[in-house]
């Protein structure tokens, strides 16, 4: 049975009951965490491209945040990406006391549990600042392109604001991160780099999106549209 997908602003759609809202913001948190904890541990390199491992699987939490912006509007969006902000504060916080932590006599793994959970504070800071900077800036442009163009050419929405949101962090976490340590043609190679690749794969997975947000906005039955929205970052209230 078909179900009738409503067209509402933002403000309108109020506290009603989301049936869906809860598990994509646990995937987006999910995604963010094992992508910069696992995929950014390890450097790969396929056909002479060497790129951090986590950059196949980071893309995905623009995905959802795409899905996220797209279907429940800008402010759920928001709200994701401070629970994801708070989840990588409080996964940084963890490492570092874990690592610091003595080891027990006898147990030999402390110097490869530092090598893939100790990050330095720069590092750590710097992705911080990217990911909040860069997904901001990517749930912000495609709720203002939905507005422009009337709800149509979704590819051109999610295309677009990954260009802007990735560049945000690429164009931040590299030379925060790297800059003095490595060559200022090394920043700006990986950072070029990476954002292409980034991009790329978001454009890969646009059947993806448009199969999650077709079906989304189905069984919610709504399709929010940002008119009123409170743009402000520094905010997590609905």
């Amino acid at each position: 049975m078909n179900e009738e997908v409503r067209k509402i602003d933002a403000v309108a759609l109020g506290q009603r009951p989301l049936r869906y809202f809860d598990f994509f913001m646990a995937a987006f948190v999910t995604v963010l965490l094992l992508s910069n904890l696992i995929g950014a541990a390890k450097l790969s390199s396929l056909g002479g491209v060497t790129f951090g491992a986590g950059i196949l699987f980071f893309p995905l939490g623009y995905v959802i945040g795409d899905v996220l912006t797209e279907v429940y509007g800008y402010a759920r969006a928001r709200r994701c990406v401070w629970a994801g902000f708070g989840a990588m504060l409080f996964m940084a916080l963890m490492s570092w006391v874990v690592v610091a932590l003595p080891p027990a006599e006898g147990w030999p793994d402390q110097q490869a549990y530092e090598a893939v959970f100790g990050s330095t504070w720069r590092i750590v800071f710097a992705s911080l600042v990217a990911f909040w900077a860069g997904e901001l800036a990517n749930s912000f442009v495609l709720a203002k392109m939905k507005i422009w163009t009337k709800g149509k050419y979704l590819w051109t929405r999610t295309i677009g604001s990954t260009v802007v949101g990735q560049g945000m962090d690429s164009l931040l976490f590299y030379p925060l991160a790297f800059y003095g340590d490595w060559t200022n043609a090394q920043v700006l190679t990986v950072m070029v780099t990476n954002w292409a690749m980034k991009v790329t794969w978001e454009a890969v997975l646009t059947p993806a999106t448009y199969l999650a947000v077709n079906t989304l906005k189905r069984r919610e039955g709504l399709d929010v549209y940002d008119e009123g929205t409170n743009f402000t970052p520094f905010r997590t209230r609905l």
